[in-house]
């Protein structure tokens, strides 16, 4: 009761406009159900809610499909034509090597040519025996190196033992003796392995 006496006499106290506008703030508060400002409110003063990040456009999604085709296009045609020049490079040593044995072919087809009794033997060795010597600088200027380890020690990773003979000392142990087939050896690559016979010291 006193505090409400206490109300009326501020109340009474009070200038007309304060009163009038304390009226309409309680008022307006009453509308709402209660005295609170609504979320909504307080949102749209504080500038909203923090703003969604912008979307990317079709436009955009056109531009970068069509990069990502372009570089797939592009990296394509550089693994084809880097194959195409690979290819191209293996073909043209080939060529290289065939140029360098028609010499020696020439002179193979000359030899088959003649006539047995119009030709001696020794004559037909020699021809045989430059042929030869031709092939092998021609293969020799293209990589190929020629395997004959005559007296060497034996290498397993070069030779291939065909068989066994006595050594005279110790130290002809493990000795090539003989070449029954020559080994070739291409730019570091074994081709065939060198038949050979080895010495072995049995004490």
């Amino acid at each position: 009761m006193v505090r409400k006496n206490m109300k009326d006499d501020l109340r009474s106290q009070a200038h007309p406009e304060t009163l009038e506008r304390s009226d309409e703030v309680a008022e307006s508060a009453t509308a709402q159900g209660d005295g609170a400002p609504r979320v909504e409110e307080l949102e749209d003063d504080a500038g909203g809610p923090e703003a969604p990040a912008p979307s990317v456009s079709d436009q955009e999604v056109a531009q970068w499909r069509d990069r990502h085709l372009r570089l797939a296009a592009e990296f394509d045609n550089y693994r084809k034509r880097t194959a195409r020049e690979s290819a191209q490079a293996g073909t043209r040593a080939q060529a290289e090597l065939v140029k360098q044995l028609l010499d020696p072919l020439d002179d193979l087809m000359r030899f088959a040519d003649l006539e047995p009794s119009a030709v001696d033997a020794t004559t037909v060795v020699q021809g045989v025996d430059l042929v030869e010597r031709k092939m092998l600088k021609a293969l020799g200027l293209a990589g190929l190196e020629v395997i004959n380890p005559v007296d060497e020690p034996f290498n397993p990773e070069l030779h291939e033992a065909v068989m066994t003979e006595p050594a005279l000392s110790p130290e002809d142990d493990h000795t090539v003796s003989r070449v029954f087939q020559q080994g070739y050896v291409f730019a570091g690559q074994l081709l065939r392995p060198a038949r050979v016979v080895v010495k072995q010291w049995n004490g």
